[in-house]
């Protein structure tokens, strides 16, 4: 049995389609076929036994069957005394089991138990039917009843019963004759479902065929612009348009994936040129012998330690931005205090902006998020308003129904950069001295929207830039515990 369902497993896909298709119609017509024969078979035997009833002799007298029985024999006559042929065997069977034949009987039908118990029951209204044979083999319907005298007087003939036969070679020849044509339509039915089932699924099957050729095309040249032709909205419309979907998005992502690259190495390649020309210089001074003053000497160890600083934040940034999983964070996601997590930002930005004041008004939210993730979301939104934020300038934090904003009073933002301040490696033209690799953003944007939330910079009134962080909400978590109460 294993076996076989290895092989069924093994055949392509059509040919399993066929092949069920062809055993379903099988079992189908093989029941219609099974009860039509057997509503056949009951039709005719119902006939059989009519005819039957119809030929049980009437007007017997008493005197009749004691001279039968007087002149018992098991030898039927050649002649029914009318000159028409014998059809029917007609015979008395006492209850001791002896069966004397009558003058117009065909032949002999041997008695059985049923026949002997109709015949000691002498119940007029028990017709006892069943199959028999005859002295020569030969089938027939048999039909037994208690015997009775004609006339007005009717009067069961006590210990004996009448058994009436009749051959059933017609019946069987038609039954057969039936349960042939029902086979050999049958055969030409799961045949021809067979063959309907393997046009069907190959004709089904053809979207399949092409989105196997599709991916395997894909596969073997690694080209993401192959589309398959979309028609109608079954499921092979559905998954030719998803296939459609993933390609597109493999390849968006692949486009994405390269100009990652792209612009990290060209991001990469200016403090690695300008560390390069530097350390040149001090390795030419050391082989040469002519020592750099040490005014200057102390500037390109300060530009290296720059370089150094600004390069390890470049690849920290863009570890961080090809993390996979929710914003970046690859740990569970959590129910965060998001007014606490501000707080937290809020002090390391005065580390690095100790000059300015820091105001916030902070009031409780919970948000559901990864907390690492989060905070180094918040943190890069407020080293970015630090950065741009003048000499002793006031940055405003407000937290507030899950909106943050983060206003600074610095030189803002022209209308036509905002569009791309989200973008990876942007930086505007005004900005370019300034330190940083350009990713801090958009390492923002991708984490506030994979929380399922917003945010926008815009210009704020009086000058400055306003960033605008919008998150939803998560149940406030119930507080802890303290342990040993």
């Amino acid at each position: 049995m294993n076996r076989v369902v290895r092989y069924f497993r093994g055949l392509p896909l059509r040919s399993r389609l066929s092949l069920l298709t062809a055993v379903a119609v099988a079992f189908a017509v093989a029941a219609v076929s099974v009860t039509c024969w057997f509503i056949v078979e009951k039709q005719l035997y119902n006939k059989v036994d009519d005819d039957l009833r119809g030929a049980i002799p009437g007007g017997v007298t008493a005197g009749q069957y004691a001279d039968l029985l007087a002149n018992c024999t098991r030898t039927p006559a050649t002649d029914n005394g009318f000159g028409h042929p014998q059809v029917f065997y007609v015979q008395v069977v006492n209850s001791d089991g002896t069966v004397c034949v009558a003058a117009n009987s065909v032949g002999l039908v041997e008695a059985t138990a049923g026949d002997r118990a109709v015949a000691k029951r002498g119940d007029t209204d028990h017709l006892y039917f069943r199959n028999g044979v005859d002295s020569d083999g030969k089938p027939l319907r048999v039909m037994t009843r208690a015997a009775v005298t004609g006339g007005p007087a009717r009067a069961v003939v006590q210990n004996l019963a009448l058994t009436v036969a009749v051959p059933l070679t017609d019946t069987d020849k038609t039954l057969n004759n039936l349960a042939l044509v029902l086979l050999t339509i049958g055969g030409i039915g799961v045949v021809g479902a067979g063959a309907a089932g393997l046009w069907v699924a190959r004709t089904g099957l053809r979207p399949v065929d092409e989105l196997t050729d599709t991916v395997e095309h894909v596969a073997r040249t690694e080209d993401l612009t192959v589309r398959i032709p979309v028609e109608g909205d079954d499921e092979i419309a559905r998954l030719s348009a998803s296939f459609n979907s993933m390609t597109a998005s493999l390849a968006s992502s692949r486009d994405l994936q390269r100009q990652l690259i792209a612009d990290a190495g060209h991001e990469l390649r200016t403090p690695l040129t300008s560390m390069r020309t530097n350390i040149e210089l001090l390795t030419r001074s050391d082989e040469t012998g002519r020592a750099i003053p040490p005014d200057d000497r102390k500037a390109l160890m300060a530009s290296l330690k720059a370089q150094m600083t600004e390069l390890a934040a470049l690849i920290g940034d863009l570890q961080e931005l090809s993390r996979t999983g929710l914003a970046g964070g690859d740990g569970p996601l959590k129910v965060v205090s998001l007014h606490d997590t501000v707080r937290t930002a809020i002090e390391r930005a005065r580390l690095r902006g100790p000059e300015l004041t820091i105001t916030s008004e902070l009031a409780p939210w919970y948000v559901r998020a990864e907390p690492a993730a989060l905070e180094r979301a918040i943190v890069n939104l407020l080293d970015n308003a630090v950065k741009f934020s003048p000499p002793e300038g006031t940055l405003e934090v407000h937290l507030m129904r899950g909106r943050l904003t983060v206003r600074d009073h610095g030189p803002g933002i022209p209308a036509d950069e905002l569009p791309y301040v989200f973008d990876r490696f942007w930086r505007s033209p005004t900005a370019r001295a300034l330190p940083g690799s350009g990713l801090g953003l958009s390492i923002v944007a991708r984490t506030v929207e994979s929380y399922g939330g917003t945010v926008e910079l815009g210009a704020a009134e009086g000058g400055g830039t306003v960033a605008t962080v919008q998150l939803p909400g998560a149940p406030t978590p119930p507080p802890e515990v303290p342990e040993g109460a």
